[in-house]
């Protein structure tokens, strides 16, 4: 996949909302219900580095992996960066997307996860 194929698999989930941030951040947001699930950098030296958050398992993986790295000031919440996102097998990489955004959504109310799913 590559950034253009990427930011629209973000924007396809249920809710999400994207926000560009300028400075000093210049980052490109991608949230549910205000919840971020992932997040490009739109600035040099970093730009179009893609971060999202994973699970404690998966994060220690992740960054054993040439071209991913713990998310600067994120990682400690298991949040990692990869620098080329075509780099990723596309199925690996939706994998983890979509895992970011349900953690994101679980994060949310009940009755916000009732809204978003049309109930």
């Amino acid at each position: 996949m590559d950034i253009k194929a990427v930011k629209k698999h973000c924007q396809s989930y249920g809710a999400a909302t994207s926000e560009l941030v300028g400075e000093p951040s210049n980052i490109l947001t991608y949230s549910v219900g205000g919840k971020h699930f992932a997040y490009f950098k739109t600035s040099e030296p970093e730009q179009w580095r893609f971060s999202i958050r994973t699970t404690p398992e998966r994060f220690l993986e992740l960054t054993d992996m040439p071209g991913i790295k713990p998310a600067r000031y994120m990682g400690r919440f298991h949040w990692v960066t990869i620098v080329d996102v075509r780099q990723v097998p596309d199925d690996y990489l939706q994998e983890l997307i979509a895992w970011s955004y349900g953690k994101a959504l679980a994060g949310l109310t009940k009755r916000q996860q009732l809204s978003i799913a049309g109930g």
